[in-house]
């Protein structure tokens, strides 16, 4: 009955074309179910974050999204593309950032940027990497093996790998893990003006409940692989009656009811 509320919530304010569509997807791995009958789309030029607790299947459902995990059951579709079927017709439009993903250590931080954006088909490679250089300001350890970098120059340098084609889908995975609070402030601003610049639709997961405050225009929560509530983080604050969305976090995590309006009575019912 939540779920189908949740739909409901959220069936009015879709857009006519979504960037992403996701259609009862599961994700069993023998007897663990990682992901539960998720459906959700995501609206161009937006910023949504999925949210949830380690182990609610936010990292598995990025994986389906780009193909590198098949789902158990149902669909995914990206720019109106079937990603089972046909997925490298989008991907040079979409890109990928974790920092849990890491790139090879013996190649230097050029040298990674100048593989990636061979594969990418960028023209002019030697000036998008000194754009992003500047952008991101990993222009002094550029000649350093990617293995000798700390874990927030690395952060930089993956994140950089995402923007070489500049995707007009970009999905990211802890933006700003292991980033100094001034650098990741620095990061979050960069995306956001990015945003704006390329009109690009962003996906992320974080556990930095100020960060989603501030970048996200709507928030999917997931717990034990399923969907449990979907609000922009205004709607969200109100819905729990909480100050911010760390509360409204722990909230969900901890399996705290819903105080339903009357309305919102009304459509839950069968």
């Amino acid at each position: 009955m939540a779920d189908n509320l949740v739909s409901l919530r959220y069936s009015q304010t879709l857009m006519s074309s979504s960037v992403v569509s996701v259609s009862h997807i599961s994700k069993h791995f023998g007897n663990l179910i990682a992901v539960d009958d998720v459906s959700f789309d995501v609206v161009p030029q937006s910023t949504t974050a999925l949210l949830g607790g380690n182990g609610a299947g936010k990292t598995t459902t990025l994986s389906m999204l780009l193909g590198l995990l098949l789902p158990t059951a149902g669909s995914i579709s990206v720019f109106g593309v079937d990603m089972l079927r046909d997925r490298y017709r989008v991907l040079p439009r979409l890109n990928f950032s974790s920092p849990y993903v890491d790139l090879p250590r013996r190649l230097t931080v050029r040298e990674n940027l100048t593989v990636y954006a061979r594969l990418y088909g960028i023209i002019d490679i030697g000036a998008r990497i000194n754009a992003l250089s500047e952008e991101l300001q990993i222009g002094r350890f550029l000649k350093r093996p990617y293995g000798q970098l700390s874990a927030g120059e690395k952060t930089r340098v993956v994140l950089a790998k995402a923007l070489l084609n500049e995707p007009e889908l970009l999905l990211l995975d802890e933006p700003t893990a292991s980033l100094d609070p001034d650098t990741a402030d620095y990061v979050r601003g960069m995306l956001e003006a990015y945003r704006k610049r390329t009109g690009t639709t962003m996906l992320l997961a974080s556990h930095n409940m100020s960060e989603v405050e501030r970048l996200c225009d709507d928030v999917i929560m997931l717990r034990a692989g399923k969907l449990v509530d979907r609000g922009t983080p205004g709607q969200l604050l109100a819905r729990y009656g909480r100050r911010n969305m760390e509360e409204v976090f722990i909230d969900i995590a901890r399996e705290r009811r819903l105080e339903l309006a009357p309305d919102d009575q009304q459509a839950a019912k069968p």
